[in-house]
């Protein structure tokens, strides 16, 4: 099944056009009704999950407040997700199943922008982690007064600023849409690249440098714990990028492989498919917080146990 006046350089509005039409999804109803469930499902984790994070940090006192800054920005990022793309793509399917083509429409549109957003935000945030990590590891004791709140807040405000000009320049010019998504995808995928590869290359170096030279004394004791509280930092941030890769990667692939004129059915199915991997991720990022991060994970016991106590 296919529509031949759809290509793949045209703007979301006429892709919102496309994908709300009953030649397209006559056929998909039940697995339209099926990611619907699941949508909602994962709204609702990803609100909790992330509150419950945005509390935890809140809390928390002994993460760098640059580095708590970031993951909160991240963590506001998800629920955001939760809150209103999610819901916004449940309505989008659900109108597709009952035929409301003109709430199909601008639902389909709002999720698409909302989605584009917040995922853009996502990668911003995530790249300045891998390079925070990165200053931390070359500046040493200068990294405090480098890496201040101030410039922090700076660059996760000038974060969301360039993700909602760069997805609304979409409506406008499909070349420009084309050139911020996959050159702003790469920038970020190259520099967070680089800097883990940067980071473990210089903890390698560090490894082997203190085997071949055994340090005595206090000072080399704190160094080594220094380092290796370090690693783990690095290691929780990985974590989480890569498993934002592994909910991204499949969505990527799905749109490179669109026709650019046509679609099938299959491929439809799945680009929604891997559309809710995408979400899926927001609702994981909670998960991955408390394994990972014993400071947040102690502040979720308490949250949790406190709640308990008030109910």
């Amino acid at each position: 099944m296919e529509m031949e006046n759809f290509t793949g350089g045209e703007n979301l509005q006429t892709v919102a056009e496309f994908l709300c039409s009953a030649e397209l999804t006559g056929e998909v109803h039940g697995e339209l009704i099926f990611l619907s469930v699941v949508n909602t499902c994962l709204s609702i984790t990803a609100f909790l999950g992330n509150a419950l994070i945005l509390v935890a940090l809140h809390k928390d006192i002994s993460i760098h407040p640059p580095s708590k800054l970031l993951y909160r920005n991240l963590a506001i990022t998800d629920l955001c997700v939760g809150i209103i793309a999610e819901p916004l793509h449940v309505a989008y399917m659900i109108s597709e199943v009952n035929r409301r083509w003109d709430i199909c429409y601008y639902a389909n549109l709002t999720d698409s922008f909302a989605g584009f957003t917040l995922c853009a935000v996502s990668l911003i945030t995530m790249t300045t982690i891998s390079v925070d990590r990165l200053l931390a590891l070359l500046l040493g004791l200068r990294y405090r007064q480098v890496v201040t709140l101030k410039r922090t807040h700076l660059i996760a405000v000038g974060g969301w600023i360039v993700s909602v000009v760069g997805v609304s320049i979409s409506f406008l010019n499909p070349l420009i849409d084309s050139l911020c998504r996959y050159i702003g995808a790469a920038f970020c995928l190259v520099t967070t690249i680089c800097a883990y590869t940067k980071i473990f290359m210089s903890l390698r170096h560090n490894q082997i440098h203190v085997q071949n030279h055994v340090v005595q004394g206090q000072s080399g004791q704190a160094n080594t714990l220094n380092i290796a509280r370090y690693r783990k930092a690095v290691y929780s941030a990985l974590w989480v990028q890569v498993t934002l890769v592994i909910c991204y990667l499949p969505y990527v692939i799905a749109i490179a492989l669109t026709p650019q004129r046509g679609i099938p059915l299959s491929n439809y199915l799945a680009r929604e498919f891997t559309a809710t991997l995408v979400y899926l991720n927001s609702s994981l990022n909670p998960l991955l917080y408390c394994w990972k991060i014993t400071e947040v994970r102690q502040a979720v016991k308490e949250t949790l146990q406190q709640l308990h106590f008030c109910t």
